[in-house]
């Protein structure tokens, strides 16, 4: 009998234990806040929500063989994880980013999916994340040795920042505090509006968009906002708020910011409505065959500018950060293999971190960086 109670009371005091701790981090500001009230009225009106969330195109299940997920996760789990982080300190460039000529067509890669780049004189930031992890729990998905080369105060003001979805690799809650005076305007995916809000940015500084909408930027610059294949959500939440994809046009240059994604029907759609692009910014890395339904592999980059028509393409989300467990240089090493053999290969751009791209220069020539020195 004192077993049994001693049992009880050992699960009651389990079950206390984890309701603290998810208390605890549902008012944690990382985690951000659902959309509520006029907000959620939006998201619900939008055609690409139903049944309490949004949903992809085409058909898109979180893991593929579903009926082969029992087989799959002990591979997945137990795979070889000795090359996940780079042995040696990755190589940058310390630009002074406030004495680039605002005049330039540039672009200055950060890691990961985060860049800054100027266009007709306006100046741009893609899904900020300058701090060391990219995850709300302490020590968890760190960012590689030399990588952490920015801070926020060191940006100049941001005309426009776009946030390609909620994400914590994409969407962080230091970087995006730190430059809330910075910004001048956010365009982010219908609710994604809600975790800035909370954040402290006003209403007037948020503008939130759902796929196949434009906007004029200025007299000169035409943003439209187009779908990509992925999924969003911070902490329980799933598909709360919406992914995009953006097309930006000037009078002499047209770039794709393709965000997080699968391969899909919709790259070829996005190529057809917009294309030839002068650059394509395209996901390559933290793949696994289990979800390759919503990130690029490095054969979908090249399918991907091959369907948009990109006169060169900017290989992102790797280089900071291992989220999979493929080894951390096998996106641009594979990616560069599989370019030298196709009979049509794309000029890809592969700066260093804090490397000026010249936007307007075709001719500019990378380093292989990520070749152990």
């Amino acid at each position: 009998m004192k077993m049994v109670g001693k049992t009880l009371w050992n699960i009651i005091g389990l079950t206390v234990a984890l309701l603290l701790l998810f208390l605890i981090f549902m008012i944690i500001p990382q985690f951000g806040k659902a959309p509520s009230g006029r907000r959620q009225a939006g998201i619900e009106a939008s055609v690409h929500y139903k049944n309490g969330r949004f949903h992809n195109l085409e058909h898109t299940p979180m893991f593929v063989e579903q009926s082969g997920n029992k087989r799959m996760f002990p591979k997945f789990l137990f795979r070889n994880k000795k090359d996940l982080r780079p042995t040696f300190r990755i190589p940058s460039v310390a630009t002074r980013l406030k004495d680039l000529p605002s005049g330039q067509n540039l672009l200055v890669w950060f890691g990961h999916s985060s860049y800054y780049f100027q266009l007709e004189g306006k100046r741009f930031l893609v899904d900020p994340v300058l701090g060391r992890r990219a995850s709300p729990v302490p020590g968890m998905l760190r960012a590689f040795r030399g990588t952490v080369v920015f801070r926020v105060e060191e940006l100049p003001p941001i005309d426009y920042l776009l946030i390609t979805h909620d994400h914590y690799d994409h969407l962080d809650y230091r970087t995006i505090k730190k430059l809330r005076r910075k910004v001048g305007v956010v365009v982010c995916g219908l609710g994604v509006g809600s975790h800035l809000s909370y954040w402290g940015y006003p209403a007037s500084k948020i503008i939130e968009k759902d796929w196949n909408e434009s906007l004029m930027l200025d007299d000169k610059i035409r943003l439209y906002t187009e779908t990509s294949r992925h999924f969003s959500g911070r902490f329980l939440s799933r598909n709360n708020t919406l992914w995009l994809s953006y097309v930006i046009k000037t009078p002499g240059y047209s770039l794709f910011i393709g965000g997080d994604g699968g391969y899909g029907s919709h790259v070829a759609e996005i190529g057809k409505k917009h294309g030839p692009f002068d650059l394509a910014v395209l996901e390559n890395g933290q793949y696994n065959a289990l979800w390759r339904n919503i990130h690029h592999f490095p054969e979908d980059v090249l399918r991907s500018a091959r369907d948009l028509s990109a006169r060169r393409v900017l290989p992102v989300h790797s280089g900071k950060f291992s989220l999979a467990f493929h080894p951390w240089d096998e996106p641009l090493t594979r990616l560069s293999e599989l370019n030298r053999q196709s009979p049509e290969p794309v000029p890809l751009v592969t700066p260093l971190i804090g490397q000026v791209v010249e936007l307007d220069n075709e001719n500019q020539v990378f380093s292989e960086w990520w070749l152990k020195p």
